[in-house]
């Protein structure tokens, strides 16, 4: 049994008469003398409980402070029922004071070893009684103040987490936009780029943290781009050996300004751009990494980033047609692209083309510049 009754909501009494009690015993002059004991010392939240099988109803109805408990009852003894509590693994079950005529010390032992908090033989006296509820309730209801204080600073403590996460998330996506407008790209591409790269790693068998991490990671791929010069980055034509070279030199501007010692975001961040443009057969740059070399978050942006490059209209060409783009991509498979990762991506293609529609660039409203010297890097 794993339920409890504290999903309820409701606030622990401020004081210690308000403290509700459950009573239990199946003699119902007990009931009563015990109920009459209890008011006459402020008590007055009280639940009677004659039959032992309806203590876990009775428990689950309202939040309970104290539970007096009889031993011997038929249908279910006072051991089993605290059991039943004891099974709950609950952090505020109430403290059961047992109050039986079963004195012995082989029934107080087994009682304390099973959970019960206290024993009381009978009959008994009632000074004493009222004196052991009142010093249980208020370690109960500190005990209940102290747990849900520490449930409150909990949350603080997790909003206040989120808040940073949220920052620091909103920091690194200004970053990525940044690189955009350095480029003239408008944020459809990063916006398209980051889905797909997301749907592959989906798909791929990553954990949803770490898809959200491709989603939020992916759009700082060409960050590096900050710090190429804009006769270079701008330029409407064709790209000099040199020019190109500093171009491709991007991939290691992102690294660096990516890099640093946080183990999530901007690491994954950082990784990406520095392999977004690997090959699989080792003819990439910056590092000439090759195969499962390459991180496989790298080669799922190239995937990402080269099929949006070619398929979206630039100021220096026009946008392929998804079946040219597919094709090319098809034969650049073993070569460009991982082979296992480009079957998995003509297995998405509705999915990527539902994407592409969904992030679609107005008509006429340019994007990136340069596709690649060789027409396939994709630098989008």
């Amino acid at each position: 049994m794993s339920s409890s009754p504290h999903h309820q909501e409701q606030e622990y009494p401020l004081s210690r008469n308000g403290a509700r009690i459950m009573v239990v015993d199946d003699e119902r002059a007990n009931l009563v003398l015990m109920e009459r004991l209890l008011r006459t010392d402020g008590y007055a939240n009280l639940v009677l409980v004659q039959d032992p099988r309806q203590v876990m109803s009775a428990y689950r109805e309202a939040r309970t402070d104290l539970i007096l408990l009889d031993i011997q009852m038929p249908h279910m003894d006072g051991f089993q029922v605290i059991e039943q509590f004891a099974a709950l693994e609950d952090p505020l079950v109430p403290p059961i004071l047992v109050l039986t005529a079963q004195a012995s010390r082989e029934y107080m032992l087994r009682a304390l070893n099973v959970g019960a908090r206290d024993f009381i033989g009978k009959p008994f006296d009632r000074a004493e009684v009222l004196a052991r509820v009142r010093n249980m309730l208020d370690v109960q209801l500190a005990h209940r103040m102290t747990h849900d204080q520490k449930d409150v600073l909990e949350q603080m403590v997790r909003e206040r987490t989120q808040e940073i996460r949220n920052t620091r998330l909103q920091v690194v996506q200004r970053l990525g936009r940044a690189a955009e407008y350095r480029d003239n790209e408008t944020g459809f591409h990063i916006l398209r780029m980051s889905h797909t790269c997301e749907l592959l790693a989906r798909h791929v068998g990553w954990s949803q943290a770490d898809c959200d991490r491709m989603l939020h990671a992916s759009p700082m791929h060409d960050v590096g781009k900050i710090g190429i010069p804009d006769h270079i980055l701008l330029k409407p034509g064709k790209l000099t050996p040199e020019e190109w070279r500093i171009m491709q030199t991007h991939t290691t501007i992102g690294g660096d300004i990516l890099s640093g010692d946080d183990p999530d975001l901007l690491d994954l961040a950082r990784e990406i751009a520095l392999s977004h443009h690997e090959k699989w057969d080792g003819s990439g740059y910056p590092l000439g990494l090759s195969g499962e070399e390459i991180p496989i978050s790298g080669r799922i942006a190239a995937l990402a980033d080269v099929f949006d490059a070619l398929t979206s209209e630039r100021t220096y060409k026009k946008a392929w047609s998804v079946q040219d783009a597919l094709e090319l991509i098809r034969e650049l498979r073993g070569s460009h692209f991982d082979p296992r990762l480009t079957e998995l991506f003509f297995s998405l293609v509705p999915e990527i083309l539902a994407i592409r529609d969904r992030f679609a660039e107005p008509p006429g409203m340019d994007a990136d510049r340069h596709l690649s010297q060789g027409g396939a890097d994709g630098d989008g």
